[in-house]
Order: structure tokens, then sequence, then C-alpha cells
């Protein structure tokens, strides 16, 4: 029975890209970064070859590395993570998806405020955790909804919790998702809600809830489910394909209730993949510059590992990767930044070599089909 556990360590980049000038991120490097704090420390992902991988120079290298290992260049258009799950999946995007530096235009405002029956506040790019507590009193008195945006290609709406209930603000984001297509087709629409008395003491919830695109293209997804494969989604994995390819899904809080599902379906008899995502590298440290808590959160995971690799099975395999970068140590900004990722796949069955550098993260989606028997629909070539 085979299984594959495909865990994305959301953000964790290893060193910019060719082109990571045009994105305003030269010299950006999210290892480099969190490996100088005192909290660092991946004693089990070294041996895996973590720090073996092209390009890694910011700790020692292992003599034999236990997995095979690859730098995974990003060939899409974009820095997101809509972008980079979907490539992983063999969705190769030309195009980077919309994005509003200067907020979004009234063709789109207007028909949301028409149907939602409420004004807007804010319309920027904002710190998801400032814009509550700048906007918060006001929403509080008005009802009007906090929209704002990022660097990325996200239309958020933030409300309080005891203002707008959360079926109500996740039927907002569904009327925005009707709205935003085509030119406006932004990767994700994302419900923020927060609670708390009064500026500065705002505190977002473990309530959000992500509306995605659907995915235009054929995905390693589609074609396991196609073949009869299970395909189980764990954190925002389901909400990142709107559904499409998957047969069973689980939300979680955080990386420790991600790494214990992952424990659970580990314990589980199924066929197919296991695709994971760990969030919190990104949402709670990278965003922030928190670069201890980076740190801290990626040692966390290291001292989970033997437990994963404990319990795997003889046909099991277990890849390793993320996304996108999303430096805490660019003080510049505190967006995503464009760089390679790292690739470390392990199992009783994989042959431990450094594979290089690799063309896009297809390689990753053609490689899950291929153990399985099955032929890629997309660009992309098996690392098996």
């Amino acid at each position: 029975m085979k299984r594959v556990f495909l865990i994305v360590l959301d953000s964790f980049g290893i060193g910019e890209m060719e082109d990571a000038d045009e994105y305003g991120d030269k010299g950006t490097n999210t290892l480099r970064s969190v490996a100088s704090s005192p909290e660092f420390d991946l004693p089990n992902m070294g041996a895996l070859g973590l720090f073996n991988i092209d390009g890694v120079d910011c700790k020692e290298k292992v003599s034999a590395p236990t997995a095979k290992i690859a730098r995974m260049r990003e060939a899409s258009k974009g820095k997101d993570t809509t972008i980079g799950h979907w490539e992983i999946a063999g969705i190769l995007s030309g195009q980077p998806l919309p994005t509003y530096p200067e907020g979004f235009p009234e063709e789109v405002l207007t028909p949301f405020c028409e149907r939602t029956g409420r004004g807007v506040l804010c319309n920027l790019p904002y710190s998801g955790t400032q814009v509550i507590q700048e906007y918060g009193d006001e929403h509080m008195s008005t009802g009007d909804l906090i929209v704002y945006t990022s660097a990325d290609s996200v239309f958020q709406i933030a409300a309080h919790e005891e203002i707008v209930p959360l079926e109500q603000l996740y039927e907002y984001c569904r009327i925005a998702r009707d709205i935003l297509q085509g030119k406006h087709g932004v990767g994700r629409v994302i419900a923020r809600p927060f609670i708390g008395p009064c500026k500065g003491q705002f505190t977002r919830t473990s309530h959000r809830h992500d509306f995605s695109m659907l995915p235009p293209e054929t995905t390693m997804l589609d074609q396991l489910k196609s073949a009869g494969k299970d395909v189980i989604a764990v954190g925002k994995i389901n909400d990142i394909f709107a559904g499409k390819g998957i047969t069973e899904y689980v939300y979680t809080q955080g990386n420790a209730e991600g790494i214990e599902r992952t424990l659970e379906y580990m314990d589980r008899d199924f066929e197919g993949l296991c695709f994971i995502n760990l969030v919190d590298y990104d949402m709670l440290y990278g965003h922030r510059n928190d670069v201890d808590g980076y740190a801290a959160a990626l040692t966390y995971f290291d001292r989970k590992l033997p437990e994963l690799l404990g319990k795997m099975r003889d046909e099991d395999i277990l890849m390793l990767t993320a996304d996108h970068g999303c430096d805490p140590g660019y003080t510049i900004s505190t967006d995503h930044s464009r760089e390679h990722t790292p690739f470390i796949m392990y199992g009783k069955s994989v042959n431990p070599v450094n594979l290089g550098t690799r063309d896009t993260f297809a390689d990753i989606g053609a490689t899950v089909l291929d153990y399985f028997g099955i032929k890629p629909e997309f660009a992309g070539t098996s690392m098996l």
C-alpha cells in the first residue's frame, strides 16, 4: 500500500531566485536569516540533507545525506501561496495573479457593498494585525467591513465576531469571490475574524477561512483522485485548491495541530497522497519579521521529525518542500520573497542523491504521480 506524505513548510525559502530583483527581493534568504538565531537547531533535517542542497551555505553539510535532495526553482510568475502550491501540483502560471498596491477599484467595491449591504474601511495593503487596531473601533461603531490586501493576490475581509457572525462573514467572502473573476481574479479571498473590546486589545481568531480560485487546469490531485487514490488535505490545502481533486480534508489551527493530524493519518490505512501545509512559519513569523519565532518553529518541527519518520511504512515516502520565501530578516518588507525552495524526499525505496537545481516545482507533482504509475498531464519531470 503506497502512501506519500507531502509537507509544505509554508514560506521556507532557501535563497533568492535569479529574478528576485524584479520582485523587489534582491538578497532575500529565509533559511540564512533564521539560521542566525539562537533558536535554530535542525539536526534531523540536516541529516536528511537540508544543508547539502545547492546554494545553502549557512550550516555545515553532512558527508552522507539520508534523503534525495534538490533545490527547486519556481517557473511561474509570482511568489504567493496559491501559485506556489498550484505549481507543486502541476500548474505553471505564465501571468502573475492581480495585486492591488493602491487598493481595489470601484468596479470591485461598488457591487461588493451593494450585495453585502455594508460599507468598506481601509482598502489598502496593510498588516493584518495592524489593520484591526487602526480600523477596529470604527468597524464596531459602523458595521462597515475592513477590506485590505497585501503584496499578494488577496482580498481580505476583517470583521469582529460579535458584529459580523462567522457564517455571515464567510458569506461575504463568497460574494467577493463571485465578483473577483476575470481580470480581478485574485488568488484568494480571506476571512479574517477578530475579537476584543477596543483598540489595543483586538486579536485575530483561529477562524480564518480562505476562498480560492478554482485551479484552471488538471493537477496531480485530479489525476490521483481519478485513478481511485486517496487525496487527503491537512491545513489550508483544501482551500488553496478550492476542494478540487481532494477526497478528504481537515483544517488545523497551527503547525502543532497540523503535525499531530499528520501523525494520525500515518496510523491509518490508505493509498495515495496526504498533502499538508504548515502555515505558522509564514503567517506568524515571516510576515512579522520574527526571526527567532520562525527559527523556534522550525526547531519544533525538527524535534517532531523522528516521530514522523518512525511511523513510516516500507512503501511510504515523505517529501518536504515550500511554496515561496518570506524572509523574516529582510526588514525592507514583510511580504513573501521570490526564493528557491528545498526538496527533501525520504523513504526505504528512495536512493539518497543530490539532484541539483530543478527548473519547476511541478517536478514534485510529477514525482508523486510517477510513484503511483500515473503519467502526468502537465509539464514536470519525475525525480524518482
